[in-house]
């Protein structure tokens, strides 16, 4: 199954582009899985290991934050379309709305002075400040400062530290085994980048913002596994549910495949990106780490793809148009396989 892409991942942890890669190919109820390359390269070389947890970075937004405002949408706790205000009185920029924080419209400038100096409760202070760019609502400028925010509304609206939501709502009734905030065993957990300050990161979550916010945080901070990232997958191809257990309602898991952004023509779903192939569309979302989800909820198949390819440095230039080659690949596979 999908040869091609299999033998590009394995050229590109021999060219250094990652250290290795776990990742899976999903067809309605069927997941194969497969490894390639290591888990580290320094200070010693390892192999990847069963349940290897990585730092999923940015896939912390659709698997838990998206997945939880969505469900609170169902539930009639909030309004796609009202002020952010709402919820969240001391936000300067009253006319940014849910949707627009979804759908990565609300033109919030993720740029934060001395972001690193700040204390958690003075970086959010700064995020309820931020000004609204002319962007407003006519484009797509992907931050993580809406996912952060829709972050704190959850909290207001659960009263309780989000990483406890997620648990409670997500991780729990999927049975994500290996899915925390907090992982337990550092040695589960394959290394990020080497930085000056920090050293070898790792067990510890990569992103600068999500590292002062810890559990309050709705951008990144989740270590998942191959098996769990996939279980997570599974349960939207199967329209919200998995094992008997329901996490969105169909309705919702349909409705994910279409344009929520305000004028409709920007190719975003809500928390989703959307990639439009040949008529077919999938949802699609990725992570500064190295990691990605594509779905397509329609015929039932993805592609999950875990690495930390900025181990020990980060490339990123490279690793994006790498990263494009590779899903052109297994685009151009699985197309073939339904002529």
């Amino acid at each position: 199954m999908y040869d091609n892409t299999r033998k590009l991942i394995r050229h590109f942890t021999e060219d250094g582009t990652l250290p290795g890669a776990s990742y899976a190919f999903i067809n309605q109820q069927e997941t194969r899985q497969y490894r390639e390359g290591l888990a580290a390269l320094i200070p010693h070389k390892e192999p990847i290991i069963e349940n290897q947890q990585y730092d999923v970075a940015s896939l912390t937004k659709v698997m838990l934050t998206t997945t939880v405002i969505l469900q609170l949408l169902e539930n009639r706790v909030l309004a796609l379309d009202a002020s952010v205000q709402t919820y969240l009185p001391d936000l300067s920029a009253g006319q940014v709305t849910l949707r627009h924080l979804l759908t990565h419209t609300s033109g919030l400038n993720g740029f934060i002075p001395n972001r690193n100096a700040l204390s958690a409760s003075e970086l959010k202070a700064a995020l309820l400040r931020v000004p609204v760019e002319d962007s407003f609502g006519i484009e797509a400028k992907y931050t993580d400062t809406n996912m952060i925010l829709l972050g704190y509304i959850i909290e207001v609206i659960e009263k309780e530290t989000l990483s406890a939501v997620f648990e409670k709502r997500v991780i729990q009734p999927l049975n994500l085994r290996y899915s925390t905030f907090h992982p337990a065993d550092l040695a589960q957990c394959a290394p990020t980048e080497k930085q000056p300050d920090r050293g070898v990161i790792r067990g510890v979550v990569h992103d600068p913002k999500a590292l002062v916010l810890g559990d309050h945080c709705g951008s990144a901070g989740l270590f998942s596994t191959l098996n769990d990232v996939s279980r997570f997958s599974q349960m939207l191809l199967q329209k919200g549910q998995l094992d008997g257990i329901r996490i969105l309602q169909e309705s919702t898991v349909d409705q994910l495949s279409q344009d929520w952004t305000p004028n409709g023509k920007l190719e975003r779903s809500l928390g989703w990106d959307l990639k439009v192939r040949k008529k077919d569309c999938y949802l699609f979302h990725t992570g500064f780490t190295g990691t990605f989800i594509l779905l397509d909820i329609k015929k039932q198949t993805a592609f999950v793809f875990l690495s930390n390819r900025v181990h020990p440095t980060s490339d990123t230039p490279v690793y994006l148009k790498k990263r494009d080659q590779l899903i052109d690949t297994y685009f151009a596979e699985k197309e073939a396989e339904i002529l």
